[in-house]
């Protein structure tokens, strides 16, 4: 990796992060119903759980991405 990838990668905030620990720290944060409410897909809102968030996240590039700035946002 090249001095300029390292400094990208510092500089990002979901570095190291896997997308299970963003959405299982979002889901103890808000819980499902807001959640749902503040991401308004499905699979937060129709018998949620982490394993189908997940399966959908990894193959939904959009939805992903909400889910990603919401966790930027949120600042644990």
């Amino acid at each position: 990796m090249s001095d300029q990838e390292n400094d990208i990668q510092k500089n990002n905030p979901l570095h190291g992060l896997s997308l299970e620990k963003i959405v299982t720290a979002l889901e103890a944060h808000y819980g499902w119903e807001q959640l749902g409410q503040l991401i308004n897909i499905r699979c937060f809102q129709s018998d949620p759980s982490i394993k189908s968030s997940l399966k959908f996240l990894r193959k939904t590039p959009w939805a992903r991405s909400k889910v990603e700035e919401l966790y930027i946002k949120t600042r644990f």
